[in-house]
């Protein structure tokens, strides 16, 4: 019973019972050829040394929400329950935009400007709560002369502050009342033997093209491996690609430079050429604004 006692006690005091893990998460379009990320860092370990700081990425491309909100919902549902994620990607710095931070039902937190980026997390998580944070109390000592860095001086320190159980999710401030800002985009759907949905990112690295027609949706066409699919992609409403494309499983069932059609590793319907760049070839972005349609050949 004492060594129960002991260990409760332990966990009480790096606010694990309080529904924190210690795990801080970062997100930013700042990327990492000078100081900004380490600075965020530095600002974290100066509120507890016990945080395990971890990071998604610094290469969102400068001022793109859009990606941000993808790249959460990407990640966040493999991180345990109380992770605490700070996104900052945030072109109205300094402006009125809020600043919040969301816990989802699922018990993780996101801190982060309320201009967009809560949009996948708060619909595919759920919503438990949305607070404003108080910059009164859960902003870095003397840096209220600073209008241009909220990542550093707000975000990382109200997440390190979260994160190692210093405060509470209430004592981040009050709760705010009214919907979070969320981006449109097109969500999937099915209709006259079509599926109609979004291109929310692309696999970088390679150039294939992600969707948001997850495998489940996708079998209302009744496609089998080998068939044919009609793919046509759109920005706003100019069409930029129409081809007819086989669904495989694998990039090498289909012979080099050829495209094809298959589910990634979300398990969601993508598009690429094998040992080539689907996306620089045809000339394909992705975010809110991009639709795909497919259907049966």
């Amino acid at each position: 019973m004492r060594i129960f006692l002991w260990i409760f006690t332990l966990a009480l005091g790096h606010g694990i019972a309080a529904g924190q893990s210690n795990v801080l998460v970062f997100q930013t379009d700042f990327g990492e050829r000078d100081g900004a990320v380490a600075a965020m860092k530095g600002v974290a370990f100066g509120v507890s040394s016990q945080i395990a700081i971890f990071d998604i990425t610094h290469e969102i491309p400068a001022y793109n929400i859009w990606e941000a909100a993808y790249r959460l919902h990407q990640v966040a549902s493999y991180w345990p329950a109380g992770t605490v994620f700070v996104s900052v990607v945030d072109p109205g710095v300094g402006s009125e935009r809020r600043s919040a931070v969301l816990k989802t039902k699922s018990g993780h937190y996101f801190v982060s400007p309320d201009n967009g980026t809560f949009t996948l997390v708060a619909e595919f998580l759920g919503i438990d709560q949305l607070r404003e944070i108080d910059e009164s109390r859960n902003r870095r000592q003397n840096s209220t002369q600073s209008y241009t860095f909220h990542g550093r001086d707000v975000y990382a320190f109200t997440g390190a502050r979260l994160a190692a159980g210093a405060i509470s999710f209430e004592q981040v401030g009050p709760i705010v009342i009214g919907d979070l800002v969320k981006m449109p985009y097109q969500k999937p759907l099915f209709t006259k033997g079509e599926i109609r949905g979004n291109i929310p990112v692309l696999d970088v690295q390679y150039g294939n093209v992600w969707t948001n027609i997850d495998a489940k949706f996708f079998q209302q066409l009744n496609i089998s491996q080998g068939d044919i699919i009609e793919v046509a992609i759109f920005h706003s409403t100019q069409e930029v690609y129409k081809g007819e494309v086989p669904f495989v499983n694998t990039f090498a069932e289909v012979p080099e430079g050829k495209v094809l059609a298959y589910m990634n590793s979300l398990l969601n319907f993508s598009l690429a050429i094998n040992m080539g760049d689907f996306a620089d070839q045809f000339k394909v972005r992705s975010g809110p604004d991009w639709t795909v349609v497919i259907r049966k050949h």
